[in-house]
């Protein structure tokens, strides 16, 4: 097998190819455009979206070129594939916001050199079609039959498939045509929920052009307990900073299950399989830390990295640096005067609500500058407050803020 699929199969990025002979043959042979396709339908990729980014640095570094498709175009109608009701439209302007956002995330984590790795956005093609020649050139190739095969749609007829959303495999196909007309590309490569796409593309660009071209998917990617990979307990796990906080990112990554270290530090990491293999034979929280501190770099840079593993290190009492934890700011009479704890968490961001904090309170989670809180009606004190006037709150294992008083 050719030596770049054999790396995106060794390190989980292999699910099913239309024909891998043929593409292992033409890889061999010469370097093969491919490219990966991107709705807007946020402000920011999460996690999830990066699999098939991270497959991409992976070939181009093996010598092939990438094209990240943003689909401004196919965004407006939205992909079923994976989706059990019809996505929320929005209004164009929205979408060509969500683009340059989405665009900018992808150079920083890619580094678009114009040659082999690039961007490109299908409002440009699709934008301004002529429905009825549309419907003639491109519509006159599709079964409708096959197309109510794939999975994708089977999921969607029962729950409700709009016509709208009916035309998305058509669009997808058509951008793989032109991709493949403007740029000689190739290879489309996804998630396996997008196999049927991904096909209906290959079999486009075979009858309009004679050419053939090859589609390969990834596993899509779950936790060991078969709960979806990038879900944490505030949401999704979002690349924009706003949303999802360095620090949370990073502990998103100290907390994976044992089972799950080697899986994602081949997938989400750059190392060596060899030294993964090595690192994870080792203690295993220390494999944690290093696939927490190796993905945080990856998406956030190797100075954010840092702060946050310093802060996770002094959350957990391993010494760090305090400044790099999650930091809010009361004022040190609200603590003096005899605060309720469950209003301390609130503020503090740890419990979303009273009924939260009351919640964590009775199930033993509460702690406040390491001290267990048991009483419902527990107050703060100035004794709490260590001498730069702070003090740790945790909420769980695995949650902690820093509260600075002034």
């Amino acid at each position: 097998m050719n030596k770049a699929l054999q790396i995106l199969k060794d390190r989980g990025f292999f699910q099913q190819c239309t024909n891998i002979e043929g593409l292992s043959a033409l890889m061999d042979k010469e370097p093969v455009v491919f490219y990966i396709g991107t709705d807007p339908t946020g402000g920011s990729l999460h996690i999830g979206h990066l699999v098939p980014q991270f497959a991409l640095r992976h070939l181009r570094e093996a010598g092939h070129i990438g094209i990240a498709l943003i689909g401004g175009g196919t965004g407006r109608i939205g992909d079923p594939s994976g989706k059990t009701e019809m996505r929320k439209m929005l209004d164009y302007q929205q979408l060509d916001e969500n683009v340059e956002k989405i665009r900018a995330q992808l150079d920083k984590f890619i580094g678009f050199d114009g040659k082999t790795a690039f961007p490109a956005n299908n409002k440009d093609w699709l934008a301004d079609l002529n429905y009825i020649d549309f419907l003639r050139d491109i519509g006159s190739c599709f079964s409708v039959n096959k197309m109510l095969s794939f999975e994708a749609y089977k999921l969607r007829m029962e729950t409700g498939l709009s016509f709208l959303e009916f035309n998305y495999q058509l669009l997808q196909s058509y951008d793989f045509l032109m991709l493949h007309t403007k740029h000689g590309c190739n290879l489309q490569i996804g998630g396996d929920d997008q196999w049927g796409n991904i096909v209906a593309g290959v079999d486009l660009v075979r009858r309009k052009t004679g050419d053939e071209v090859f589609g390969l998917t990834f596993p899509l990617i779950t936790r060991s307990d078969g709960k979806k990979m990038g879900k944490s307990e505030k949401g999704a796990l979002f690349l924009n900073k706003e949303m999802t906080s360095v620090f949370d990112f990073f502990q998103y990554w100290r907390n994976v299950a044992d089972a799950d270290v080697r899986r994602f530090m081949l997938l989400f990491t750059f190392l060596p399989i060899d030294e993964i293999d090595h690192i994870c034979a080792g203690n295993i929280n220390e494999a944690k830390e290093r696939l927490a501190w190796e993905v945080t770099k990856e998406i956030h840079g190797k100075e954010e990295a840092d702060t946050a593993l310093a802060g996770a290190k002094a959350a957990f009492g391993g010494g760090g640096d305090k400044s790099a934890m999650p930091t809010v700011e009361l004022a040190r009479s609200l603590i003096e005067s005899g605060m309720p704890v469950i209003d301390l968490f609130v503020q503090s961001g740890l419990c979303g609500t009273k009924s939260d904090a009351r919640r964590l309170i009775e199930q033993g989670g509460a702690f406040v500058a390491g001290n267990a809180v048991t009483d419902l009606k527990a107050v703060t004190a100035a004794a709490m407050l260590d001498e730069a006037g702070e003090l740790i709150l945790r909420a769980g294992k695995k949650r902690f803020i820093r509260v600075v008083t002034r």
